[in-house]
């Protein structure tokens, strides 16, 4: 059983009234043993698995467990970087935070997450202005009106988000590649370049500098690009390493 098969027993099921009869080998896996064996991997991986039900949106305390978790495995292991490690003591845990956080929401993010609207700060409306003639009733005395109006953002069409998904795969992971197609003649099919066959763009880590930024100015972005952001990626690929784990230990304890 992996995780992802866990997701249907987070959730209602409707009653099944079919004539089959149910499994009655003394070796088959009830429901009641699949919850077990959560239990169980949750204990031995807590990481990994409360982050993967936090990504796929069951619990919102799993999420917040991971970000714990993954502050704590921050604090004991930044101590490495020398620019972390000349932190303040009372602003240590505070940035450890922030870059826990950050590389929980670039480890969440995939093909079918959004984001806010830059073009429109997420409202899905921006200020036009535009020109018109007013005139009297009579029909005398034209004039021209500059006026401000709200108009519907043409790059999120209103709704105040827009796709995580990379523009040239779409979400795919992989794109045509021209060259290589004019050349055989056909279609080929690789890995997209844009997004390195991810199939989505990833958090800048630009965003996750100026978080930090606003809880000490110690860290400058030279600073963050030498040392800072390995330290980060870090946190990010730890979070994948958990849910390896956490996948592993749920495979053998249901094997």
């Amino acid at each position: 059983m992996s995780l992802e098969a866990t997701a249907k027993y987070h959730y209602a099921k409707t009653q099944n009234f079919s004539g089959m009869a149910p499994q009655t080998s003394p070796d088959t896996l009830t429901g009641t043993d699949y919850i077990a064996a959560m239990g169980m991997t949750m204990s031995r991986a807590a990481m990994g698995y409360c982050a993967f039900m936090g990504k796929i949106g069951v619990s919102e305390n799993d999420a917040r467990r991971a970000v714990s978790l993954l502050t704590d495995f921050a604090l004991h292991t930044c101590d490495r970087v020398a620019a972390l490690r000349k932190l303040e003591t009372d602003i240590k845990p505070a940035v450890m935070q922030v870059l826990a956080t950050y590389a929980y929401l670039d480890y969440c993010r995939s093909a079918a997450s959004v984001k806010p609207c830059e073009c429109c700060n997420a409202s899905g409306f921006i200020a036009a202005e535009v020109v018109t003639m007013k005139s009297m009733l009579s029909g005398a005395g034209r004039r021209e009106v500059r006026e401000q109006v709200r108009v519907r953002c043409k790059t999120c069409a209103g709704k105040g988000v827009v796709s995580s998904a990379c523009r040239d795969c779409n979400g795919r992971g992989r794109a045509v590649m021209r060259k290589e197609s004019e050349r055989q003649g056909v279609p080929v099919m690789g890995d997209c370049k844009r997004c390195c066959g991810r199939g989505y763009e990833r958090i800048p880590s630009t965003e996750a500098h100026a978080a930090v930024c606003d809880v000490t100015d110690a860290i400058s972005l030279d600073t963050w690009k030498k040392s800072v952001k390995a330290f980060y990626e870090t946190l990010i690929g730890k979070l994948e390493i958990e849910e390896s784990w956490a996948n592993a230990a749920l495979n053998k304890v249901t094997a």
